[in-house]
């Protein structure tokens, strides 16, 4: 049997913190939604508990009753010193910024301002399916610019899609995903500025989803794509929510490029009504206090991605597993199990763990479920077993 990798000595790892039956006191849609018998490595919540930052900064509110409205820029300005000490970004502007009550809504809020009802918006399948929901609940239609074998963009592609996109007239936008949901694929630099270069050819705007930039591996670099050279007019969203596990505590904020500031100024006043002063807290302490706690995670999960593959190879040869280099979703590819379109399904009910399906995530999808590394070892050992008994 595969050997459990052990964290190594320093902050202790979060993923190990919590026993199962801990886990599943918890309320939330990750442990609700199945029955307790299935194993839920579904959707996108970490088993870890708070960061003590955050804890922290969400007691001291409950106790002074500091439940009101948010206002001011300590969010964006804790955002902007993790940028510089992370990514080496020095020129995150904080008058180009405003607080949103997510990340998706924010997408939606700058779609709104680039793009027109029946405007098209391109995509990158397979990619988070709320993309799709999204743009189409907001009357704009997807173009698809499938991802390559390699599961990078494909400039040749995405060009195509760019010119199929503005061919009648309209405004055209790109929703990037970056660091990519599902792959885990991080976007290099050089890439970005092609995709920028592309997007001021066709005066397309790039809005990017960069929820999952505080997890990358330490091998990896994120480039925040408003870096980049061509990409000022440019727009982007960002949050603490995937990397110290703050789904239920919504805040996320919008960057604009300079040449896009006068789109976010155009913004309604009321959209910054809608994120909760509390969570606006707590992403701003985990910003400006988890490091430690992030690193303690990225840790974990690099321990999580090996013993992924380790227990692929050994029990599940047939299953394709590129480990990302973002994210702590793992993208398997199970076509060569003849499981047909939705092996999450047959999981699901032969072995008793809960994946994502692929179907939603766009073309590219079918045959592929998207399982969560965001757990114990012990959890992820359990799965794998689960789901090897699910093909006898």
């Amino acid at each position: 049997m595969t050997s459990i990798p052990r964290h190594q000595p320093g902050e202790p790892n979060p993923l190990r913190a919590l026993t199962l039956d801990q886990l599943r006191r918890r309320t939330s849609m990750k442990w609700r939604t199945y029955p307790a018998d299935v194993l839920p490595l579904w959707v996108a919540e970490m088993d870890v508990p708070l960061a003590e930052p955050v804890a922290r900064a969400v007691t001291d509110a409950m106790e002074l009753g500091d439940t009101g409205y948010p206002v001011g820029t300590a969010y964006a300005e804790a955002l902007a010193a993790f940028a510089g000490k992370r990514w080496g970004w020095d020129d995150l502007a904080v008058e180009r910024t405003a607080i949103v009550p997510d990340v998706m809504l924010g997408v939606v809020e700058m779609l709104k301002l680039v793009t027109g009802p029946g405007d098209p918006v391109v995509v990158n399948p397979p990619v988070y399916p709320p993309f799709y929901q999204f743009v189409t609940h907001m009357d704009r239609r997807v173009v698809e610019a499938p991802l390559g074998a390699d599961l990078r963009i494909d400039l040749g592609t995405l060009e195509e899609a760019f010119r199929r996109a503005v061919a009648d007239g309209g405004r055209a936008a790109y929703l990037l995903c970056s660091p990519h949901n599902p792959t885990g694929t991080v976007h290099t630099a050089e890439e970005l500025a092609a995709v920028a270069a592309l997007a001021e050819r066709y005066g397309v705007r790039v809005v990017a989803d960069e929820i999952h930039a505080p997890v990358v591996t330490a091998g990896a670099r994120f480039v925040p794509y408003l870096s980049v050279p061509g990409a000022e007019r440019g727009l982007a969203l960002m949050s603490a929510s995937k990397g110290w596990n703050l789904a239920g505590l919504k805040a996320a904020l919008a960057l604009a490029g300079p040449g896009a500031a006068a789109d976010l100024a155009r913004m309604p006043e009321e959209v910054g009504h809608g994120p909760s002063h509390v969570g606006v807290l707590a992403h701003t302490a985990a910003l400006r206090d988890g490091a430690a706690w992030l690193d303690a995670v990225l840790a974990g999960l690099d321990e999580n991605r090996r013993l992924l593959t380790d227990l692929l190879a050994e029990h599940l040869p047939g299953v394709v597993h590129h480990a990302g280099e973002a994210t702590y979703l793992a993208w398997l590819d199970c076509r060569a199990l003849g499981l047909g379109d939705d092996p999450a399904d047959v999981f699901l009910h032969r072995g008793r763990v809960a994946l994502s399906s692929g179907i939603p995530f766009g073309t590219g999808g079918a045959g592929h479920v998207r399982l969560n590394l965001a757990a114990s070892p012990e959890v992820i050992t359990e799965a794998v077993r689960r789901m090897t008994a699910a093909l006898a």
